[in-house]
């Protein structure tokens, strides 16, 4: 029998691949993980889902004390921005959960191989000029922002930029047109449109957040109507031109049609994010991507090559840092002999804008198709957070809770929501989901008051006809 050095080697240090890694080392295997970046945390830690929350925290305390929401409540302020510590707070933020996830490794025991890793064989990787084996390898290299063509970025410049680009923006644009009116795009424009910048964003589609459920589409784009956003929707961008710090953009009707010209002092590319798996020496072992750039995986994330695993953004489904970490846990459980669960229909999606927009299950366009078109066999309720007394003291009117439910069982199938703390409020419904619970079974459920979390309790009401606040 074959020795190795590590019984789990864990390509890449995001979300997916360091839960892997600990839980792993948990379950008593020796485990190492990969990774070329100088700090632990993935995109999510470093570029991605912290400093974006850290802005769009900071950037709501501005907004409010700047348009009048804190003077309303009788909180008379009279803000500055200051750019500097915006973003040292982002930073100090980022430094302290990556080295978080550093002393866990050393605390589980994880041995840390710092660089880019390269497959020799199944169960070689060349790491830093390192070969290392592994008894079973995961690949958890997450995602990268799609490019657009014709369009260069170049977040040193300030002027075209991705995600990354957008938040460390050192004065705050005049003009920012977003390229792209999904989850990203809209957190990131939210930021720089509440620190006073105009903000466009250009959508490829006829609707904001693909995805979602219609009805929560139409009303956040009505929301970020009114907030100060404009959209040009059914609109594609044809190319980006640069002349000193002014952008240009082309744009025409994405059925085609007249060409138009936009200028702006910030272009955010924000159309997308593609599998990591360049690079990585797959044709070594001789393992193909599908159409989409992912790495196919069984229900125990075992690739078609022996010994090879993978997980999170390089596989199919949604690009999300929890789905990853799930299916990280479930990975290690696997290796190490034991079951690792995770439900792929019960995996909750959040829009950290302001209000929140947050989803699990199917939205309503899904569940009639599930049901072969059946618009009968579908029943929804929505209940207005304008009717929710927490969410009215609060001065937070804007957005609702859906239920979505099938006709027969009374089976909950979706459950949608924009409020304030919509994304606090879907980990119950999320729950619930997960028991198999009904509309009922959450109508039935006593909701502390006062809280926006009594909508969700309404709007289940609401699903058998009969809700008490409207």
């Amino acid at each position: 029998m074959a020795e190795y050095d590590y019984d789990v080697l864990v390509i890449g240090a995001g979300p997916g691949g360091y839960v892997a890694a600990i839980r792993a080392a948990q379950l008593g295997l020796k485990t190492a993980c990969a990774e070329s970046r100088e700090t632990l945390g993935g995109t999510c830690l470093n570029v991605g889902c912290i400093p974006s929350k850290a802005m769009l925290h900071a950037s709501e305390f501005y907004d409010a004390a700047a348009n009048g929401a804190m003077e309303h409540m009788g909180i008379e302020v009279s803000p500055k921005l200051n750019m500097e510590k915006l973003h040292g707070q982002r930073i100090e933020a980022v430094d302290g959960l990556t080295k978080g996830i550093e002393f866990l490794f050393k605390k589980n025991k994880v041995d840390w191989k710092k660089g880019h890793a390269k497959f020799v064989d199944a169960h070689t990787v060349e790491v830093g000029g390192e070969k290392v084996t592994a008894k079973e390898v995961v690949i958890a290299t997450g995602s990268s922002v799609t490019p657009l063509p014709n369009v260069e970025v170049d977040n040193s410049k300030h002027v075209v930029v991705d995600s990354t680009g957008a938040l460390e923006l050192p004065k705050v644009p005049e003009h920012m047109v977003v390229i792209g009116a999904g989850v990203i795009g809209l957190e990131l424009g939210s930021v720089w449109r509440r620190l006073g910048a105009k903000v466009t964003c250009v959508e490829f589609l006829d609707e904001v957040l693909p995805g979602m459920d219609g009805d929560v589409r139409k009303e956040s784009r009505k929301i970020f109507k009114k907030q100060g956003i404009e959209f040009k929707l059914s609109t594609k961008v044809t190319g980006v031109s640069v002349k000193g710090n002014k952008a240009t953009l082309t744009l025409e009707p994405a059925k085609g049609g007249d060409e138009e010209t936009m200028t702006a002092d910030c272009v955010l590319v924000s159309i997308g994010r593609k599998p990591n798996t360049e690079g990585l020496g797959l044709e070594n072992i001789g393992l193909e991507t599908n159409d989409r750039g992912q790495i196919e995986v069984d229900g125990e994330f075992r690739t078609a090559v022996e010994g090879v695993r993978a997980i999170g953004d390089v596989v199919p489904g949604p690009m999300l840092a929890h789905k990853a970490e799930d299916e990280g846990i479930a990975v290690a459980e696997w290796i190490a002999g034991e079951t690792g669960i995770v439900n792929h229909d019960v995996i909750p999606s959040v829009v950290y804008t302001w209000p929140e927009i947050a989803g699990v299950g199917l939205t309503e366009e899904q569940a009639v198709e599930k049901m072969g078109g059946d618009k009968k066999a579908v029943k929804t309720s929505k209940f207005p957070m304008m009717a929710n007394s927490r969410a009215k003291t609060n001065h937070e009117p804007d957005g609702f809770v859906k239920v979505i439910a099938e006709a027969e069982s009374d089976r909950v199938l979706g459950v949608w929501a924009i409020a304030s703390v919509a994304g606090t409020m879907i980990a119950e419904a999320a729950l619930a989901m997960e028991f198999g619970a009904t509309s009922e079974d959450i109508a039935y459920t006593c909701h502390a008051h006062p809280t926006h979390a009594e909508a969700l309790k309404e709007a289940a009401m609401g699903v058998q006809g009969k809700p008490i606040h409207i």
